[in-house]
């Protein structure tokens, strides 16, 4: 990712990493002050979330989904794409993250075909297919978006090219990550990220914003 992206992005990282920690005051206090800082930077033409000046493009994604299909973000060129980073046995921001997407999709109607939602494991020891499908079921996002899995290099090295901070507790259990939306656009540039304590609606109305550009 190119180093305008990465100075963009430094304070909302820096307000997002505890978000999926143990400890449910830590997230309040950063949603908290990412609400803050998102609704500061909302612009003109009505992205509502914090929006890249310009756009950057989008860093490679090819894993696999947890039922085994390859995925590529570049096949969804055309389309808007929300990529996010998640864990099943997250105890706070993940299944509001999740089941807030898949609200949105299911409030876009017809709307929802201009939109591909890419959830990312930070966890891929204990995010079997079972636990995920286990997840997706219980928040109503079966089917609604691809969870991807894949070996330990291509994880690695997608989370060091999305700059996604994965804290590892002890007996190597996940215990916080940055918890961070991309909006991307169908030309495949990341136009707008979202706090973790975004509403639906608000991915309700740039969705089209999204894949116009």
């Amino acid at each position: 990712m190119k180093r305008g992206l990465l100075v963009v992005l430094a304070a909302t990282l820096a307000l997002a990493i505890a978000g999926c920690a143990s400890s449910g005051t830590g997230a309040s206090s950063v949603s908290a002050s990412a609400s803050a800082a998102a609704a500061a930077q909302r612009s003109s033409h009505g992205l509502q979330g914090l929006i890249l000046k310009p756009p950057k493009p989008a860093p490679p994604l090819s894993l696999h989904n947890y039922t085994g299909r390859p995925v590529s973000l570049a096949a969804y060129r055309g389309r808007a794409v929300l990529v996010t980073f998640v864990y099943t046995h997250c105890p706070d921001v993940c299944p509001l993250i999740v089941a807030n997407l898949a609200a949105a999709q299911r409030g876009l109607g017809r709307e929802a075909a201009k939109v591909k939602i890419l959830a990312v494991t930070v966890d891929p020891r204990r995010d079997t297919p079972k636990a995920i499908r286990s997840f997706l079921t219980v928040r109503n996002a079966a089917g609604r978006m691809d969870y991807l899995l894949g070996s330990t290099a291509a994880l690695k090295r997608t989370w060091k090219d999305w700059h996604v901070a994965v804290v590892a507790g002890k007996n190597r259990v996940t215990a916080g990550h940055s918890s961070i939306i991309y909006g991307i656009t169908a030309s495949g540039r990341i136009a707008v990220v979202y706090p973790a304590n975004f509403t639906p609606a608000q991915i309700i109305h740039d969705v089209p914003l999204l894949a116009s550009s």
